[in-house]
């Protein structure tokens, strides 16, 4: 596996690689890689010839007294991690590398980025697209593959690829879960192992919701309201727990079929996500 660190080198090597007909697929990530990741290069590594991933703790996401300087990074881990699963190329820039000093251009997809996530985290998602935007330039590739677990992020990306005709193909891959149900995360490291117990309840709110819409006549905002409830029960502070169109985020409606429940809550000093889609028919 080769190591760049800097635009120039990893352009080079790309262009190499474009030159002998190759195609390229990417799996950006803020390291601290654990299996959900690994399942992202698996995937890349089967639908295109060569695998790019990179590793940048992008301080445009992160709001104010959120953890970036805490963020864990792991690059030892990860870069045998890298190895060890046939990723061909990690890229791992320095903040100046990826942004100008003075740097005027921020990328917003509006309407997606400003609610769920978006409401608590204002400014978030336009980090994210900014981000992603600059490296889908860098590394120009032919697919990249994200995790279905960030729902909301991966809607902002398609949505973000589509209006700026980006020419990348987005792939989306499924959650990879622990035995208990728990979504894996990168933040889950900051759970206590009292908090590990607990924190299973949220995928068992997701799935008795689901069995809820699919299975009685109650209204959407009962359910929401039922699910909250019991995360506060469990230890949880409940963000938000809502009953989605897939397609677009909005709140569902009896006659939607394509569904999607988007939940987040603080369990101690831990903010979790999870989703679950599903269709009615």
């Amino acid at each position: 596996m080769q190591f760049v660190d800097s635009v120039f080198q990893l352009r080079e090597t790309l262009k190499g690689w474009r030159s002998a007909g190759l195609t390229i697929a990417f799996v950006p990530t803020m390291g601290n890689l654990h299996a959900g990741h690994l399942k992202l290069v698996e995937e890349a590594r089967e639908n295109a010839d060569k695998v790019v991933v990179s590793i940048f703790v992008n301080p445009m996401q992160f709001g104010v007294g959120e953890d970036f300087e805490t963020y864990p990074r792991t690059e030892l881990e990860d870069n045998q991690k890298l190895r060890q699963t046939g990723a061909d190329l990690l890229f791992q820039p320095t903040v100046t590398e990826v942004y100008a000093s003075d740097a005027k251009t921020v990328v917003t997809v509006s309407g997606l980025s400003d609610m769920h996530c978006g409401l608590s985290r204002p400014g978030h998602f336009s980090g994210v697209a900014t981000v992603v935007c600059k490296l889908f330039n860098m590394v120009q590739p032919d697919i990249a593959l994200f995790g279905t677990k960030d729902f909301q992020q991966l809607a902002v990306i398609k949505t973000m690829v589509r209006d700026l005709n980006i020419p990348v193909g987005v792939i989306g891959v499924e959650t990879v879960r622990e035995a208990s149900g728990l979504a894996m995360s990168s933040r889950n490291g900051y759970l206590t192992n009292e908090e590990k117990q607990i924190a299973p309840s949220l995928y068992q709110a997701l799935c008795q919701a689901k069995a809820a819409v699919q299975m009685t006549d109650q209204p959407y905002s009962s359910i929401e309201q039922a699910a909250m409830t019991a995360l506060t029960e469990a230890g949880f502070q409940p963000v938000y727990f809502s009953i989605c169109r897939a397609e677009d985020l909005s709140k569902a409606t009896p006659t939607d079929n394509n569904l999607v429940i988007l939940a987040a809550a603080k369990l101690g000093k831990t903010r979790l996500i999870d989703n679950l889609a599903f269709s009615l028919n």
